[in-house]
């Protein structure tokens, strides 16, 4: 799951992302107006966190632009423009939720987290495949109902992978999930990132199997009993 972060003021930008990384999601930055519309083109992005104040404009211009090009996708604005009035002016503009500066890094991760949640409490059933189920709302993992721990770029796999159970995703659409667009992802990342997912799973007895299609991606499915020796 990708978010994308429009903030000009780099430190804060570098803090925010690092704790949305820790947090197991991608993200992408940009810095501008311009670098933002054309950074939204490369989405999908579940939400995007806009800042009011860029060098070349009010971040409110962008609300549209995000509507129209990521349907369904959260906008949480980040500002220090704390009025009243700028914070029902950022919300009648389609905001979905408004932050103002300085604010709590914590904060923001549950802001987030409510954002992606359904409207009216209504929650995304879990994926179940073998023993393994995947909570998407709470991004948790267990395995015949005990809690598993999977590092954060592990988790993003998985996630890419049961949100389409059964079905092959294309290695872009993983790349894309998983890594920001700053990042460079050399050729053999995935595959050696997927062998570590394949062979975790296995440890802790979740019966599925991560299988490869030469060339195209990756598919999760339930493993098939294995037959007598």
């Amino acid at each position: 799951m990708r978010i994308l972060l429009v903030e000009d003021n780099a430190e804060l930008a570098s803090r925010i992302a690092r704790r949305i990384q820790r947090a197991g999601y991608a993200v992408d930055r940009a810095d501008t107006i311009e670098t933002a519309r054309s950074t939204l083109d490369g989405g999908p992005y579940a939400v995007t966190l806009l800042d009011r104040r860029l060098p070349d404009g009010d971040g409110l211009s962008l609300i549209s632009l995000v509507r129209e090009k990521q349907p369904g996708g959260r906008i949480l604005m980040l500002t220090a423009l704390d009025a009243v009035d700028d914070r029902i002016e950022g919300l009648d503009a389609g905001a979905d939720d408004y932050l103002t500066k300085p604010f709590n890094l914590d904060e923001m991760m549950a802001r987030i987290r409510a954002s992606l949640r359904r409207p009216g409490g209504e929650r995304t059933p879990a994926v179940e495949i073998g023993a393994l189920s995947f909570d998407l709302d709470a991004r948790a993992v267990t395995v015949a109902g005990k809690p598993a721990r999977l590092l954060r770029r592990e988790l993003a796999l998985l996630e890419a992978l049961a949100r389409r159970a059964g079905r092959v995703v294309l290695r872009e659409a993983l790349i894309s999930s998983i890594y920001g667009l700053d990042e460079e992802v050399e050729e053999h990342t995935l595959t050696t990132l997927a062998s570590r997912l394949r062979a975790r799973l296995h440890e802790l007895g979740a019966d599925v199997d991560i299988h490869s299609a030469r060339g195209l991606g990756y598919m999760i499915v339930e493993a098939k009993p294995k037959g007598p020796s």
